[in-house]
């Protein structure tokens, strides 16, 4: 083992480029072979070891991959402590660095498609070689994984921690943290959608729901409420599921997830007939709130929110959503005073975000910090 340990910083410490990213691999292969033998604390230390040789030469990216790939290789033994340790290391090399969180998640790639879809079109109409479209194509692909890797790699990990373990808790805080660097203050959308995927396939749906909302993906997050609806939810509160989904959208100043999620959600739920109409009032309700919020008139909302109090009043905190509503969308001032407090009232201004004034666009620009009952 002593010997090994020594091969592996030696190989740590030579010189970049490509001859480094074959260090890196043989380093890899020697640790690798420690843990096939069962050397499971040795080859930790090993690790650990190396982290931070490499971080300590500004070997960042290298660092990462290493302890991504070690984490992956003790979870595929049964590891959790030792893959949790890498783990949280692989956050720390992404901390220090000097990556740049919309440069890594999502930088770019906007761009990139554009560039991939456009050269497809050219070869079509024949303006651009097969040879050079073809070239163009494979270099956006190769580019493109490159900077969706990061995100995918965070969210691999945490699917493979214990979900019952704290340090899984602190893994994901801190993975949000650092990603909000970009563009959500609550963490990056990209993640919060990998994240919520992950949870969703482990039926824990209200863990899911949190990243859904703070994703932009109405769809996922429509078909996520399906099944938790249909499996554990009562069939008269069918409805509920996907209203209290759409009004807490709208409390993010996110109306395309809020349209997305309804529609797909109203479409696809086998206890609702297609509508609209719908047979369920607070359905019908949600219908015309969205058309509301895309005309911005205060009467249409005002007289809407009057007709249908007997279906708002299911839920206490409809209304407190809708004083929300209002505000953003119609141009209600907000209250003076808050008429709630303790529980309920944290609760609301987590949601809400109190004290707002910016007029961020639709998405994840004003999001703010939302729990769930």
């Amino acid at each position: 083992m002593a010997a090994a340990m020594a091969a592996a910083e030696q190989e740590a410490s030579k010189g970049g480029g490509g001859r480094n990213r074959g260090g890196v691999q043989r380093v890899e292969g020697k640790l690798r072979a420690s843990v096939e033998k069962g050397e499971y604390y040795e080859a930790h230390q090993m690790y650990r070891t190396l982290f931070f040789r490499y971080m300590s030469q500004g070997k960042h990216v290298e660092a990462r991959e290493l302890m991504y790939s070690g984490a992956l290789l003790f979870f595929s033994h049964s590891q959790q402590n030792s893959a949790a340790d890498l783990s949280m290391l692989v956050l720390e090399s992404l901390e220090k660095s000097d990556a740049k969180v919309t440069d890594e998640l999502l930088g770019a790639t906007s761009i990139v498609c554009t560039v991939i879809d456009l050269s497809a079109a050219l070869m079509d109409s024949g303006f651009l070689s097969s040879q050079c479209g073809d070239v163009c194509i494979a270099r956006g692909s190769a580019i493109l994984s490159k900077k969706l890797c990061l995100s995918e790699n965070l969210a691999k990990v945490f699917s493979l921690m214990d979900p019952n373990s704290p340090e899984r808790v602190a893994f994901v805080s801190r993975a949000l943290k650092w990603s909000s660097g970009g563009s959500g203050k609550l963490g990056h959308p990209k993640l919060h959608q990998l994240l919520a995927i992950t949870l969703w396939k482990e039926q824990n749906y209200c863990e899911s729901r949190y990243h859904f909302l703070h994703s932009t993906d109405g769809e996922g997050c429509a078909n996520m409420l399906v099944e938790y609806s249909s499996s554990r939810g009562y069939r008269s509160e069918v409805d509920m599921f996907v209203a209290q989904a759409v009004l807490q959208f709208l409390c993010l100043k996110n109306k395309t997830s809020a349209s997305v999620v309804f529609t797909t959600y109203t479409q696809k739920h086998p206890s609702i007939e297609k509508g609209p109409p719908f047979v369920q009032p607070l359905l019908n309700f949600i219908w015309f709130l969205l058309l509301a919020v895309d005309g911005g008139k205060l009467t249409v909302f005002t007289v809407l929110c009057e007709q249908y109090q007997p279906s708002l009043k299911r839920d206490p905190m409809y209304n407190e959503y809708l004083d929300r509503i209002g505000q953003l969308f119609f141009g209600v001032p907000p209250k003076q005073t808050s008429s709630y407090g303790g529980l309920l009232g944290n609760l609301l201004n987590s949601l809400m975000g109190a004290g707002e004034d910016d007029d961020a666009e639709d998405g994840q620009e004003d999001s703010s910090p939302i729990e769930l009952d």
